[in-house]
């Protein structure tokens, strides 16, 4: 590995994120292939392939660039693998010779009347249900490797929210080999993780990875009332977001990108299409080049886009 670069900027404007500002309504974007992973008591779950373009960059140096594997935001109440809002994305991703699979998981919080830490085991189940869904379609891909042209080696997982919170809270279990790990092949980990408004459900107190995770990329508002940027803890129970994770990364020396939105909210968890810079610089260092490259920015930038979706729990749960 190369030497760990440090690298700390307050109050960063960076123009990438500006540039690439298009919210014209974008025309669908249509998988090369939908399957379905799993059979449940409730319901049947799916997976869309969407394959690197024709003619794009699917390696650099001989490095194949990895399968992005996306689950969808929406406070485990509502969201689809489709949402027409994620088709820019999708597009520039698979545009720059990335194959992407976005796919179906159980939404363990719909109909529920109240949701929070006071509600700690609804919350629990829900996350673990999504978990136990990423983890079986991680079971199909890796059967059906050939067929779908991906390489187990070389997955990132990313989500938005609620799908971050998935995808973080995996990576948790995987690094402390609990029992939600049992259908996974003997010490498989995902090659990146990519959070975008995550956070990690604990009940052991302080974040701790008895093995180190795969590296990992994380945006958070620091205004973010819906999925706290920092932390909501009660004796040994705790619900910790990036602001607070970037902290246990630090202490025990893990590779990590960590960008902190000054003043945004929950409007980060949708900034796919507008980070794709950052994105792709930590997909080609952190994951295909294995560099121990840590970056830590503060960005304030008014020409983020700010969305117009729930900014809280109440907003998003009426309660």
């Amino acid at each position: 590995m190369n030497r760990k670069l440090l690298l700390t900027v307050v109050c960063m404007a960076i123009s990438a994120v500006a540039s690439q500002m298009t919210y014209a309504k974008e025309s669908p974007i249509t998988p090369d292939g939908t399957y379905l992973y799993a059979e449940r008591d409730t319901c049947d779950l799916y997976l869309d392939v969407y394959n690197p373009a024709k003619g794009s960059q699917t390696s650099i140096d001989g490095k194949k660039k990895p399968t992005i594997v996306f689950m969808f935001g929406g406070g485990f109440i509502g969201g689809t693998r489709d949402d027409a809002s994620y088709n820019q994305w999708f597009r520039t991703l698979t545009q720059n010779g990335y194959r992407v699979i976005s796919i179906d998981y159980r939404l363990g919080l719909k109909g529920s009347d109240k949701v929070g830490v006071a509600q700690v085991n609804v919350l629990d189940k829900a996350i673990h249900m999504a978990v136990e869904d990423l983890f079986s379609a991680t079971v199909f891909m890796i059967d059906n490797a050939e067929a779908l042209g991906i390489d187990p080696e070389n997955i990132v997982v990313s989500g938005s929210s609620a799908g971050a919170i998935s995808v973080m809270q995996a990576e948790y279990e995987i690094c402390n080999s609990t029992s939600w790990t049992e259908v996974l092949p003997e010490g498989f980990n995902y090659a990146g993780v990519m959070s975008f408004s995550g956070a990690i459900l604990s009940r052991k107190g302080k974040v701790k990875y008895a093995k180190e995770p795969c590296p990992t990329l994380m945006l958070h508002g620091t205004a973010d009332k819906l999925v706290p940027y920092k932390q909501i803890a009660f004796f040994n129970l705790g619900f910790f977001g990036g602001g607070k994770l970037v902290e246990r990364f630090k202490k025990f020396g893990l590779d990590y990108n960590m960008y902190h939105f000054i003043g945004y909210g929950h409007e980060i968890a949708g900034s796919m299409s507008t980070t794709t810079d950052l994105q792709f610089k930590f997909l080609e260092c952190n994951v295909m080049e294995d560099k121990d490259r840590i970056v830590e920015t503060w960005i304030e930038d008014p020409n983020v886009y700010k969305g117009s979706g729930p900014q809280s729990r109440k907003e998003l749960y009426g309660k």
